[in-house]
């Protein structure tokens, strides 16, 4: 089965405190998704972000089909990047790394997803389609949010 790669940067002219505080609280998944995917956070998100945590949420990926979805933080290094998994979800596989790297004026976020689409052959002929251009239209919709919380750089 093929395992997708999806890269995205995007550089905020904020500190790398300030960008670690926003990124690292799982409670503001819910504002850099858009809101037909009616992102809803069951739990997990009660304490900061650490290895070990699990958060569960609830969201709506494609034709209102709700969808539980359960991720594992499996590694944190404080102020640089963070790793969630999938655990139980839409996905075959979802390995992605959270980035933030300082550069001049700012900072640069780094989003790497390993991912592999479910149903076999099937997945493979929708992915792009259906899940790539949904990934990349929720990266564009984050992009823009982020850019309207805290500045285009």
């Amino acid at each position: 089965m093929k395992i997708y790669t999806f890269h995205k940067k995007q550089k905020l002219p904020i500190t790398k405190e300030q960008a670690w505080d926003f990124l690292s609280s799982p409670k503001n998944l819910k504002t850099i998704t858009p809101d037909y995917m009616g992102f809803n956070i069951l739990s997990g998100a009660d304490r900061p972000m650490f290895a070990g945590q699990i958060i569960q949420y609830i969201v709506t990926p494609v034709m209102g089909i709700k969808t539980k979805w359960v991720t594992e933080i499996t590694h944190v290094k404080d102020g640089e990047y963070f790793v969630d998994e999938q655990r139980y979800g839409p996905y075959a596989l979802w390995h992605h790394k959270h980035f933030i790297n300082v550069i001049d004026g700012g900072v640069e976020m780094e989003d790497i997803i390993d991912y592999k689409v479910p149903f076999g052959f099937l997945g493979q002929l929708a992915h792009p389609f259906l899940v790539k251009p949904k990934l990349e239209e929720i990266f564009e919709y984050r992009t823009e949010k982020l850019e309207a919380l805290f500045g285009k750089y």
